[in-house]
C-alpha cells in the first residue's frame, strides 16, 4: 500500500505526527505582531505568582537596549507556528494568555513583552526564520512541523530558542536550544519507560506481538523508527509493520485484517488520530480487541473519545504524557492555568502543547527578570540552562535544563527525566490509567533510559556547522 504522491497530503501527516515522539508541535495563533494585554484586567486583580514559583512578572526599572529586540520598555519575542496550515491555535493562545497576564503585572522587570507570531503555514519555516533573525530577541513557546528547515539560519544569526516542541532531528539536536517541558532528548530512546511498563508489567502477553502503523511521510518514518528501536529495547518484538497513505484511507479493512491475522496484541499508531478512529471502528466491528493501542499523545484531545464512538470502551487506547500534568488534573498549577485562560482567552482550548508552551514562557520570564539590566541572549540562555529541576510551578515533572552539547561541551545532551504518566480513553472521556505513580502524578522508577543509536537518524545542526562558536554568542 503506497502513499499518495500529493505533497500536501504527505505534509498533513507530518504535521499531525508532531507529538508522537513527545517532541513536535501542533500550532499557534494567527497574526503577525501584537503587544499583549487585557484592558479590563489590572495587576491588583490577579496574582503575579504562579504555582510554587512565586512572583513571575512585576514592575521594575530595567533599562537598556541590551540586545536585538530589547529596549527600555519592550522585549520582542518570536513564536513559531503552523497555524496558517493547521488552523490550530495552541501556541498563539498560550502566548496571548501568558503575555497578557505578565504585562498586566508590570512585565519582565518593567519591560512589556511584544509577540511576533511567525506563521510558517507549514512550508515557510525558513522565510519566517529570516524575519525572526532580523527582529526577535529569542524564540519562545512555539513549534513547527518542518522546524529543521530554519535551524541553519537560526544558528547563523545566533538566535536562541526555547520551544514548546520540536520535530525534525536537525532542530531537535541543535545548538542554542533548550526545551523546558518534558520531551524527547535526541540520543535517548523515546517513551522507553512507557514501553517497559506496557510490555513487562501491564500487558506482558503482548510483548512478542507488537505492531506499528505509520503515516507514510519523511517525518513520521523517522519517528516510527525511533519507536521501534525503543520498543525492542524494552523487550518487545514486532510481528506487523505497515505504512498508510498520507492522504488517508477510505477502507481500513485490509489493515485490520492484517493486524488480526498476525495476532497483534499491542499497536503503535503514528499519524492522524481521525484515521486511527476509523481503523478502530473496523477492528471493533470484527470483534478483535487488542491488549493496548498507543494512540500517541497527538490524540490527547476532547474530540478523540467522541470520534472513537463504541471503540472508546471496546478498545484500550493509552497515551503517555511524558511528565506533564493532565488537563483533567485539579492540582493548583493546572487550576491556575485554567483560570488564566478563562480570563485572557475565554473559549480557547487548553491542550498539551499549550501546557508545554506555558512552561517555556514561565522559564523565559523568570530568567529574563534575573538578567535585569544585563538582558542579553547569553545571559538568558545561561539562566535557563542553570535550572536543574524545572517544574514550571507544578505543571510538569522536574526537568534538568542544562543544555549539554549546546553549551559547548562534548558528548550527549543531558539525560531526560525518567518520569511518565499515562492517560486512558473511555466513553466518558480521558482518565488516569492504573500505572502506579510513585511521585505525585508521575511514575519515575523505571530508569535509566537507554541510549539510542543516533547514527540511524542523522544529526542536529551545531554552531560549528555554520562557522560559529559559543564565543560568538553574546
Amino acid at each position: 500500500m503506497k502513499a499518495s504522491s500529493t505533497p500536501v497530503a504527505l505534509l498533513a501527516v507530518a504535521a499531525s505526527a508532531l507529538l508522537v515522539a513527545g517532541c513536535g508541535g501542533r500550532d499557534g495563533s494567527g497574526g503577525t505582531e501584537s503587544e499583549s494585554g487585557a484592558d479590563k484586567t489590572s495587576s491588583s486583580e490577579i496574582s503575579s505568582s504562579f504555582g510554587d514559583l512565586g512572583e513571575v512578572c512585576a514592575k521594575g526599572s530595567a533599562k537598556g537596549a541590551t540586545a536585538q529586540g530589547v529596549t527600555d520598555t519592550d522585549i520582542k519575542i518570536g513564536v513559531f507556528s503552523d497555524v496558517g496550515f493547521t488552523k490550530k491555535s495552541e501556541f498563539g493562545d498560550a502566548a496571548k494568555v501568558f503575555t497578557s497576564w505578565c504585562n498586566d503585572n508590570g512585565g519582565v522587570a518593567g519591560r512589556k513583552i511584544t509577540v511576533n507570531i511567525r506563521d510558517t503555514k507549514l512550508m515557510g519555516v525558513r522565510q519566517e526564520m529570516v524575519k525572526a533573525c532580523k527582529e526577535d530577541f529569542a524564540l519562545v513557546g512555539g513549534g513547527a512541523a518542518l522546524d529543521g528547515l530554519g535551524t541553519k539560519d537560526r544558528l547563523t544569526c545566533l538566535l536562541p530558542s526555547f520551544p514548546a516542541q520540536t520535530s525534525q532531528v536537525a532542530a531537535l539536536d541543535s545548538d542554542l536550544q533548550i526545551q523546558p517541558a518534558p520531551a524527547q532528548t535526541f540520543g535517548y530512546m523515546p517513551y522507553y519507560q512507557f514501553r517497559k511498563w506496557l510490555l513487562t508489567e501491564a500487558y506482558p502477553d503482548s510483548a512478542q506481538k507488537v505492531g506499528i502503523i505509520n503515516g507514510d511521510s519523511p517525518v513520521t518514518k523517522v519517528l516510527g523508527d525511533m519507536q521501534i528501536e525503543s520498543t525492542e529495547a524494552a523487550g518487545g518484538a514486532f510481528v506487523y509493520n505497515n505504512l498508510y497513505p498520507a492522504s488517508g484511507v477510505s477502507d481500513w479493512t485490509p489493515y485490520a485484517q492484517g493486524i488480526k491475522d498476525k495476532g497483534v496484541k499491542g499497536l503503535i499508531f503514528y499519524g492522524q488520530y481521525e484515521q486511527l478512529a476509523k481503523l478502530e471502528a473496523v477492528l471493533t466491528g470484527m470483534n478483535y480487541k487488542l491488549d493496548w493501542i498507543d494512540a500517541n499523545n497527538n490524540s490527547y484531545s476532547a474530540s478523540f473519545p467522541t470520534l472513537l464512538g463504541t471503540s472508546a470502551d471496546a478498545q484500550n487506547n493509552l497515551v503517555d504524557l511524558s511528565g506533564i500534568l493532565p488537563l483533567e488534573s485539579t492540582e493548583p498549577a493546572m487550576e491556575q492555568l485554567k483560570a488564566l485562560y478563562q480570563r485572557y482567552a475565554p473559549g480557547a482550548e487548553i491542550t498539551a502543547p499549550a501546557v508545554r508552551a506555558f512552561s517555556s514562557w514561565l522559564v523565559f520570564a523568570k530568567a529574563a527578570a534575573d538578567c535585569g539590566d544585563e538582558l542579553t541572549r547569553s545571559c538568558l540562555y545561561e539562566k535557563i540552562g542553570a535550572e536543574s529541576a524545572w517544574t514550571a510551578g507544578g505543571l510538569q515533572a522536574a526537568q534538568n535544563l542544562k543544555p549539554g552539547r549546546a553549551s559547548g561541551a562534548t558528548g550527549d545532551a543531558t539525560a531526560p527525566s525518567g518520569c511518565f504518566n499515562i492517560m486512558k480513553v473511555t466513553s466518558k472521556g480521558w482518565e488516569v490509567a492504573d500505572f502506579k505513580p510513585d511521585e505525585g502524578a508521575y511514575r519515575c522508577d523505571i530508569d535509566p533510559r537507554p541510549m539510542a543509536d543516533k547514527s540511524r537518524y542523522g544529526k542536529g545542526l551545531t554552531l560549528a556547522d555554520v562557522g560559529k562558536s559559543m564565543n560568538d554568542f553574546k
